[in-house]
Parts: C-alpha cells; structure tokens; sequence
C-alpha cells in the first residue's frame, strides 16, 4: 500500500461504489471483487483501512453501527460533498493524465459518468490529442534495427491507436447522446 493510502488504486473505485450506494466495508469489498478482481484485487481490511482513511479526511462518513441479523454491527460509510467533488476531480484527472492502457484510465472511465457530458468530453478530446501526439513520436523502428527487435514498439502503437480511436468515438457517442446521461434529460436536472 502507498504510504499515503489516499493513492491507492481502490480508493478511485471505492468512492464510484459509494455514490451508488452507502456502505459498509464487507459490503464493498465484495463489490470491488465482482467488479474489478482482475484489476484491483481487494481484500477486506484494504478497504477498511482505507475507508478509515477517507473518514479522517472528511471524504466519507461513518455512520452509526447497524446489526443485521445475527452479524455484529457494521459500520456504513457515505460520501459527503467533499467526497463527491474529490472523486470528480480524481475522475477527471485520471481520464486527462493515466497512462495509455492503464488500470487508472480503466477505473476513471468506470465512472466518467459522474462528469456533466460537456466537460466528459472535452477531457476525452484532449487525452485523444495527447496520444495523438505521443503516437507521432513514436518511430516504427530505429534505423539499423530490424523488426523483430521493436515488435514491442508496433504493438504499442496499435494498442494507444486503439485506445485513441475508443476514445473519439466514446466522446461523438456522448455529444450526440447516444448515451444517456446522467443530468442530460428533464428529469435528471430536477434532482
């Protein structure tokens, strides 16, 4: 674990579960693992540790143990405003500066949908031109080295061209509302 476990992987994820829904810790590590197991493995006192972490920050907080059942009483985390405008920043930020074919650009994509459509987009454009770029950069092979040595660097290139041409279509899909958007009808902005 980092040692500033606010940049651990799973918190980007965590906080994505917890706009869903209020939870306590059991309850989201089993949706992290049915999710992202082979992604972000998570283990039950990650998540606790790190939940205990988002508190004292003021990201998340714990409301008073339940019982359920026979269980021993749990304690349930929500988000808070600060949270929210943390996890739409680290969205955000993920999406304009992950590396290429990264679990962080995967996770921050997860949850693109908590951006106003307008403003999803235009980070998506930019990150495209940013590859772009990068993929410019990139020589097929250096002269005096033959192909089977730098089959790694046609493969990336392929991989970023891939990513950037999902990502030029995810943007037009969204402007030209093929998918719905949280906030895009009537009856989303009356909340």
């Amino acid at each position: 674990m980092p040692l500033d476990a606010s940049r651990n992987s799973l918190v980007l994820p965590m906080l994505g579960l917890l706009v869903e829904q209020p939870a306590h810790a059991y309850d989201l590590t089993r949706r992290l693992r049915e999710r992202y197991e082979q992604q972000l493995p998570a283990t039950r006192s990650t998540v606790s540790t790190l939940l205990k972490t988002l508190d004292r920050a003021g990201l998340v907080s714990a409301c008073l143990p339940e019982r359920s059942g026979n269980r021993p009483p749990r304690t349930t985390y929500q988000l808070t405003d600060a949270g929210v405008a943390e996890f739409r920043h680290r969205v955000e930020a993920r999406l304009r500066d992950a590396p290429a074919a990264s679990t962080d650009f995967v996770m921050a994509v997860a949850y693109v949908a908590i951006l106003p459509a307008d403003q999803a987009t235009s980070v998506l454009d930019d990150r495209a031109d940013r590859l772009d770029q990068e993929l410019a950069a990139l020589r097929a092979q250096p002269d005096g080295v033959i192909e089977a040595h730098m089959l790694e660097v046609a493969y990336w290139r392929t991989v970023v061209a891939t990513e950037v041409g999902w990502i030029r279509t995810l943007a037009r899909r969204i402007r030209s509302q093929d998918i719905a958007w949280p906030g895009s009808s009537p009856a989303d902005r009356r909340d």
